[in-house]
């Protein structure tokens, strides 16, 4: 039985995929990306359900933990299509408790090879890769490396991975660390991704934020810092507008 469900389960996500299809939902994808993408057009919430329904499946079979769930993410990843890379990031994070530090290279190797647009970049960084940093925190200096990267996703990566991070209030010198590296990047979702970053670490640190931005700005574009402001509140945003 468990043998079965390992090889059917991929076909069934897609059959399950293609039955839910929304033409709405297909058309309304190409105002979201600049660059092609694949899709089947499935509501987000129908994705959703079919994830939580399969994972649910998998575990009532035994076939839920890390590796074996890592190797079906691959394998949804490997096809290219959006909805079958949410479940992948959606299963990764939700096999968290078993991640060790070597996954780094998995999930490295995932943004290198398999994400194409700014959906799946954040979808597995914001969650499963966040959590990992979480873990192991020390891994958060190859960020930087990340940052550096020729590939635009590695290195809005770097950026959006520490979204939930920094909203707890960790990891500051980080934050600030992967701006000043990505402070004047040439790809304009590179630079909403590190403003974003800077926005949800303005919560629990808004004066550090704000004296970053206010030593920065001359420098930085301004969709960077108008992501970063906007949580603001208007007298610091209207100082840190002025020319």
């Amino acid at each position: 039985m468990q043998t079965d469900i390992k090889a059917d389960i991929i076909p069934r996500i897609r059959k399950d995929l293609i039955e839910s299809v929304d033409e709405k939902t297909k058309n309304n994808y190409s105002r979201f990306f600049k660059e092609e993408v694949k899709c089947y057009g499935v509501k987000s919430s129908a994705v959703k359900k079919i994830a939580k329904d399969y994972l649910k499946e998998l575990k009532q079979a035994g076939q839920a933990e890390k590796n074996n769930v890592f190797a079906l993410c691959e394998e949804l990843l490997q096809s290219d299509y959006c909805e079958e890379a949410f479940i992948a990031s959606e299963w990764a994070y939700q096999v968290r408790a078993e991640y060790t530090e070597e996954d780094f290279q998995v999930f490295e190797h995932w943004i290198k090879d398999y994400v194409n647009n700014w959906a799946k970049c954040d979808t597995l960084c914001n969650h499963a890769v966040g959590s990992f940093i979480e873990e192991y925190p020390w891994c958060a200096e190859d960020l930087k490396l990340w940052a550096k990267s020729d590939n635009r996703w590695l290195r809005r990566a770097s950026a959006v991975t520490l979204i939930l991070p920094a909203r707890k209030g960790l990891f500051l010198p980080e934050v600030f660390a992967i701006a000043n590296i990505l402070l004047t990047d040439k790809e304009d979702l590179v630079r909403k991704g590190y403003g974003w970053m800077l926005k949800e670490a303005s919560k629990p640190h808004q004066q550090e934020v704000f004296e970053y931005v206010m030593s920065n700005k001359k420098e930085m574009p301004r969709t960077s810092l108008r992501y970063a402001i906007e949580k603001f509140p208007p007298d610091l945003r209207s100082e840190a507008m002025k020319k």
